[in-house]
């Protein structure tokens, strides 16, 4: 189903930094991203897969590096529009 496949790919907060960061730069591999967010390559990776798998994202093979880069239009819109519904939520 194509809205829990969504909601799955942006209910963590760290994907969705991952997302960010994908809509600022374009294209961005496993290594940048887990050092612009302080986190494993390891577990960089593992969010980018899952993304992946969920169709969210797609890759191209430049060795030795993998870079992912979004491949579904408008997540930047609802990245912006879930962070005010929260920010909505927060002030109650």
């Amino acid at each position: 189903m194509p809205d829990e496949n969504l909601a799955r790919a942006i209910r963590p907060r760290v994907r969705r930094k991952i997302l960010k960061i994908l809509c600022k730069k374009k294209r961005a591999s496993v290594h940048e991203i887990a050092d612009e967010l302080n986190i494993s390559e390891s577990s960089a990776s593992k969010h980018l897969k899952l993304l992946y798998d969920l169709g969210i994202l797609e890759y191209e093979e430049k060795p030795p590096e993998k870079y992912y880069f979004i491949n579904v239009e408008h997540i930047d819109e609802l990245l912006k529009v879930y962070e005010r519904v929260v920010e909505q939520l927060s002030a109650r």
